[in-house]
């Protein structure tokens, strides 16, 4: 087994990846389908690559050639994460960026499949589910399991200037067509669309509006607190009055399949410009309820989004080529602990 694959290599996340893993002083193999983009950048990078007729051959190329660690960066996971995951379940270890609650559960799930195989599968490795968690881990160590918690998840994400993406397209349209999700009495349940609102006042003194939304972060919060009852939310969604109440609606017409595959195909050549982070700073949240009336809460505070998520995944992704992981299936945080946010370049700030 050799080198760390970075699935996705040509996309702005795999490229950023492999500038931390070489900065960490690894050896990424840029993989993907265009030959001609691939040489380009390893040429520019000094990384290798290895070529793929597509992302379902991805699984059988993994499964031969045995790299120590793999990162998938190919969305959207719920298609992607359980077929490649399983793959590595012959020593190799696995990272992805995901954050759909089915994708998140799926690898999480494959637990005693990998301490068998000796593989460490880690789903998540990216804000998105390693930026409220370690908020959660640090409110509740030490502590009896909460009977509430809430998380928020508010990244700042500068865009680049080209297509929406098929992946992207994809993600949202199953989110609102999977409709929102919570825990209650330790049971996940359904909840409507554009529940969950809550207007937040920011570290640094901004409000934002975030709403309940149905990504791994919900199971991973419930998972590490022990809480029965369990919101997460997202500042990502427009939140206000008008879009909520017609949430539910959207999404009814969104699930009627010729209208859904015509809406994916229209967002994913849709054109995006080029546009700076709307905040300074990424943040997540999270608030922990105890029975005897206490309440504990934290943030999380990073610079822009996807370069946070970039520094999760190089940092990760090392740290199992070091051999420093422990066989089976867990989120980062379970993994390396919150400080691993931090060595990402995080900052944790007490709650008001």
């Amino acid at each position: 087994m050799s080198g760390i694959w970075v699935l996705g290599g040509t996309g702005r996340t795999g490229r950023v990846i492999a500038e931390e893993l070489l900065a960490r002083g690894m050896s990424p193999v840029l993989v993907g389908r265009d030959q001609a983009r691939l040489d380009e950048l390893a040429e520019k990078l000094g990384a290798r690559t290895r070529v793929v007729a597509s992302a379902s051959a991805v699984p059988a190329a993994v499964a031969e050639e045995r790299p120590a660690v793999v990162v998938n960066t190919i969305g959207p996971f719920t298609g992607t994460a359980l077929p490649i995951a399983r793959a590595c379940l012959r020593g190799t270890h696995y990272l992805d960026l995901s954050n759909e609650l089915a994708a998140v559960t799926g690898v999480l799930d494959l637990h005693e499949d990998a301490v068998a195989a000796g593989s460490c599968l880690v789903p998540g490795a990216g804000f998105g589910v390693l930026g409220t968690e370690s908020v959660v881990l640090r409110l509740c160590a030490g502590q009896p399991a909460p009977e509430r918690v809430r998380v928020d998840a508010v990244a700042s994400v500068a865009m680049e200037e080209g297509i929406f993406g098929e992946a992207l397209a994809a993600s949202l349209l199953d989110g609102l067509t999977g409709g929102s999700r919570r825990y209650a009495g330790g049971r996940l349940v359904r909840a409507r669309l554009g529940s969950g609102f809550e207007r937040l006042t920011l570290p640094d003194g901004t409000t934002v509006g975030t709403t309940a939304w149905p990504s791994g972060e919900l199971e991973v919060a419930c998972r590490v607190s022990g809480a029965p009852d369990v919101v997460a939310a997202t500042g990502a969604m427009p939140s206000g009055r008008l879009v909520r109440a017609l949430l539910p609606g959207v999404a009814a017409l969104v699930s009627v399949p010729p209208l859904r595959r015509a809406l994916k195909r229209r967002l994913a050549a849709m054109r995006v410009k080029a546009r700076p982070a709307p905040r300074e700073f990424t943040w997540a949240h999270a608030r922990a309820w105890w029975p005897d009336g206490s309440t504990r809460e934290g943030w999380l505070r990073a610079g822009e989004g996807m370069a946070f998520t970039a520094a999760v995944a190089a940092e990760v992704a090392a740290r199992l080529a070091r051999g420093e992981g422990r066989p089976g299936a867990r989120t980062p945080g379970a993994m390396f602990g919150p400080e691993l946010a931090e060595a990402a370049g995080g900052r944790f700030v007490p709650g008001a």
